[in-house]
């Protein structure tokens, strides 16, 4: 006899753990398997600091927020500084822990869906059904990898962002980091400071401003759309578009201010306008890289800060059934106004959740509104 519950969480990130804590307080049957923040925790360096602020807590009953842990925890930190992976961290831990939430720290194998009933099949050897399944599982499988860049590079001598995350590994080392964003010049910062030889960021737009990003407008939408769920599919294609490039814009063209000094030192180049147009493997092992100026880059390592990319057909737990039957667009799953896919009872949170609710989703401030509104159609749901 397999045990059974109403719903299963899968991912036991900001997501997963914002849902659980909803249900957790309704005393509503529940089980959330995964290992608590292990994408933070295993996927991002030390020292990051967080462009997101206290604003983007987890608690969709707004009790325990990030204030609240700062309080008691660092009483004398300043309200305008930025909140540090370490810090971000720790206010989870926290806040499973006010929340008593329980976690089943495995993964899941395998998703299976038949007669009405999930069955999902954990790698410690148990096996759970349930009526519900709500993936929540971020970013984790979803690292994109440019592939007419990937088709240039040597094999095992580049790496995506989110597997570059020992910066001492780098020291003494000259790297060429590929990317525009925020994460890409925060990356450049933190192998400066554990010694790298010397940091390149190649990126195909501008220079972004060192200006700190305006996220007020982002929240606001997020809030409302817990009363109005629908208005982002509502929406023109257009309208859409023009919400995706704001985000897009607040995010790609502002770095933040902290971290200009960081960046402006003599040991990290930056070369706006550039794609990588050719690589030599080295004698030595070191690549030789081309610039589409002209340029040419000799480096040790390289690291792709290129972002994420959703496709649900790259998710290896879930059967050939679910897939096949799952209608997905430009990769992500279709969605309801409750974030229900097109199979009844299998529902999609976070980054998956970005084509139906916009981009917002990829970020933690849709936390509370997505476990608000998820929350809200599982108890309503007859069992």
């Amino acid at each position: 006899m397999h045990p059974i519950t109403n719903t299963l969480i899968v991912g036991a990130g900001p997501f997963g753990l914002g849902l659980a804590a909803y249900l957790q307080r309704r005393g509503y049957d529940y089980q959330l398997v995964g290992k608590p923040m292990e994408f933070w925790k295993e996927h991002m360096p030390q020292g990051m600091l967080l462009r997101s602020n206290a604003n983007w807590y987890l608690d969709p009953d707004h009790k325990w927020t990030i204030d609240t842990f700062l309080r008691l925890h660092d009483p004398v930190r300043s309200p305008t500084a930025p909140i540090s992976r370490e810090q971000y961290i720790a206010y989870v831990d926290w806040f499973r822990q006010q929340a008593r939430i329980p976690v089943v720290p495995a993964y899941v194998e395998r998703l299976g869906y038949d007669t009405g009933l999930f069955t999902a099949e954990l790698a410690n050897g148990h096996t759970i059904q349930a009526q519900n399944v709500v993936v929540a599982t971020g970013f984790e499988h979803f690292a994109y990898y440019p592939p007419e860049l990937v088709a240039l590079l040597p094999a095992g001598h580049f790496q995506h962002s989110c597997d570059a995350v020992t910066m001492s590994a780098y020291r003494n080392k000259r790297v060429l980091v590929i990317g525009g964003r925020q994460s890409a010049f925060e990356s450049a910062a933190l192998l400066r400071e554990a010694g790298a030889r010397h940091v390149h960021i190649s990126y195909r737009h501008d220079t972004p401003r060192f200006e700190e990003a305006d996220w007020s407008w982002v929240e606001t939408i997020v809030e409302q759309m817990a009363g109005q769920p629908d208005w982002f599919s509502c929406l023109s294609t257009q309208q859409q578009q023009e919400y995706r490039h704001k985000l897009w814009a607040e995010g790609r063209l502002k770095l933040e201010p902290w971290l200009e000094k960081r960046i402006n030192q003599p040991d990290v180049s930056l070369y706006p306008r550039t794609e990588v147009v050719w690589v030599n493997q080295q004698p030595d092992d070191s690549l030789r890289i081309g610039l589409n100026t002209g340029l040419h880059l000799d480096i040790d390592a390289l690291i792709l800060a290129t972002g994420y990319q959703v496709n649900v057909a790259r998710l290896p737990f879930l059967s050939d059934s679910i897939q096949t039957a799952l209608k997905t667009q430009n990769g992500s799953p279709l969605l309801d106004h409750q974030f229900q896919s097109s199979i009844t009872g299998l529902y999609f949170s976070s980054f998956a959740a970005g084509q139906s609710f916009g981009p917002f989703f990829g970020f933690t401030v849709g936390v509370r509104t997505a476990a608000q509104l998820i929350g809200q159609a599982l108890v309503r749901t007859p069992v």
